[in-house]
């Protein structure tokens, strides 16, 4: 479906939540994960500028992602959502509860985080656009995805791990470089957790080499009303290295936002 300038699938019915998926990705990691969600929700997920099914953009900008995923909340008339944002999905995230907060009924940040860059991330992002142009994106990606997963799940995880090598590879490097330098250039947003009357729920793996758990503590306690949940043995991917668990926290976030019929959820066996 594409009435949007954004690519993106939608299933289920009742109230909308909204997924972002992270850098070198595209809406299909969510494919397995969200199904079960479907009984409840209408879900909703973006393939992001210039990834997956959607055209590259002239700006890569977190501020100007979040536009865009604005604008095809407006165009697919969702009135308001929960917004989850893994990664940079969630730097687009908060960039969107910055700047529309009235089309938020709450905020999860999936393995993200609104702090900025450190000096050593930010050189670290200029040099893997460096080794990107040297060596081609390929190359990049059988290196970049297997460390996300923790040790202990990479051995079990090898069919996720491929399929996300797959998606890495065919994003465009104009996109790659375009986020790297966008992400590398982020403003720290932690004053948008401070303000914020959403509620938001930060959802980090224990084991997550991207966005450790000292960020996480940094950040948990700043919004007025937030939830935290800790996956044990998970690294950044919780939505191949543990789904069910992983899932079952998001569920019961967003039924704290809007009543649901958890029974019927149940008896669909999703635990």
């Amino acid at each position: 479906m594409n009435s949007t300038a954004l690519a993106y699938t939608e299933a289920g019915s009742g109230p909308v939540i909204v997924f972002l998926h992270g850098f070198c990705e595209s809406k299909d990691v969510w494919t397995d994960f969200t199904k079960p969600l479907e009984h409840q929700f209408r879900i909703i997920a973006f393939d992001l500028p210039g990834h997956g099914e959607s055209p590259l953009p002239s700006d890569f900008s977190m501020e100007s992602q979040a536009r865009q995923v604005q604008e095809a909340l407006q165009d697919l008339k969702v009135e308001k959502c929960l917004l989850v944002g893994h990664s940079m999905g969630g730097y687009v995230a908060l960039a969107l509860a910055e700047s529309f907060p009235d089309q938020l009924y709450g905020l999860c940040l999936f393995h993200s985080s609104a702090l900025p860059d450190t000096q050593e991330k930010q050189e670290s992002r200029d040099k893997t656009a460096a080794f990107v142009q040297k060596h081609g994106l390929d190359k990049f990606m059988e290196t970049f995805v297997s460390p996300l997963f923790a040790e202990s799940n990479r051995e079990s995880s090898k069919e996720a791990i491929q399929k996300m090598q797959e998606i890495g590879k065919a994003t465009p490097v104009e996109t790659v470089l375009g986020c790297l330098g966008a992400m590398r250039d982020r403003p720290d947003r932690t004053e948008v957790l401070k303000t914020t009357v959403l509620p938001v729920f930060f959802l980090a793996g224990k084991e997550d080499p991207a966005v450790p758990l000292e960020a996480i503590l940094q950040q948990c306690h700043l919004p007025e009303n937030s939830m935290t949940y800790f996956l044990g043995h998970v690294g950044h991917m919780g939505m191949f290295e543990n789904p069910a668990l992983t899932r079952q926290a998001l569920l019961k976030f967003a039924e704290t936002l809007v009543p649901t019929n958890t029974q019927r959820y149940r008896n669909a066996g999703s635990f």
